[in-house]
């Protein structure tokens, strides 16, 4: 008489709708879920810093020689205006290997950083979060704090540049590139915690939008890849 079957593998005890979700769909799911508890605890806690804000705000303002400040401007300059669209533009042509890929890749990208922006400004005026004092501020700055929007182009950029590495190469993107690009993002956003004009909770609100707004992006271009095929 025959046993009893094994125990099926883990991945087919899963529901066959989970195994279906790509890794974008949860990267989405998690980071979308992650942002929105913190904008909750942002409009719900008192008008000021949260924990963990008013250490890193502190440090800062007792560490400015004038040399740092001058490279935490120079970085802070590269996360708005027309640097990323710019970079955008450039990681749409090196994306593609034909003109129309190019022109596809540049319209995707842009697009994204686009739209992108502008979803994040909605929220920041929803949402009406005060800045630290003005006297903190190192840089001039306006409207409200949160999500920051130079963390925000910062690593909507950074995610831009990426998936341009990843669409041009045929294997993993060299990882000096990587580095390069993942530390620049990053240093955008803290730049705006050195100048005083960000709390760090703002600025992990912008990468949190970011990363979640980035894997969507990446969710619709799976999808659409595997509608044409």
């Amino acid at each position: 008489m025959a046993g009893p079957d094994p125990d099926p593998a883990p991945d087919a005890r899963r529901p066959a709708r989970l195994r279906k979700v790509p890794p974008a769909g949860w990267t989405a799911l998690a980071a979308s879920a992650a942002f929105a508890l913190l904008a909750v605890w942002v409009t719900l806690a008192p008008a000021g810093p949260l924990p963990g804000d008013s250490g890193p705000h502190a440090w800062a303002l007792g560490h400015r020689p004038p040399v740092a400040l001058s490279v935490a401007r120079a970085v802070t300059d590269t996360g708005t205006g027309a640097v990323p669209y710019a970079l955008a533009v450039l990681a749409g042509l090196y994306a593609g290997r034909t003109a129309r890929q190019r022109l596809t890749a540049v319209a995707a990208f842009v697009l994204c950083l686009t739209a992108g922006l502008t979803v994040r400004r909605g929220v920041m005026y929803l949402l009406a979060r005060p800045r630290p004092p003005a006297a903190d501020w190192a840089v001039h700055a306006t409207d409200w704090a949160f999500p920051s929007g130079h963390a925000t182009a910062g690593a909507l950029t950074a995610g831009i540049l990426l998936a341009a590495l990843r669409l041009r190469g045929s294997g993993r993107p060299p990882r000096a590139a990587v580095a390069l690009v993942v530390l620049w993002g990053a240093a955008v956003g803290l730049s705006r915690v050195y100048l005083g004009v960000h709390w760090p909770s703002d600025v992990v609100g912008g990468w949190l939008f970011a990363t979640s707004w980035l894997a969507l992006g990446a969710l619709a271009y799976g999808l659409g890849a595997a509608t044409r095929d």
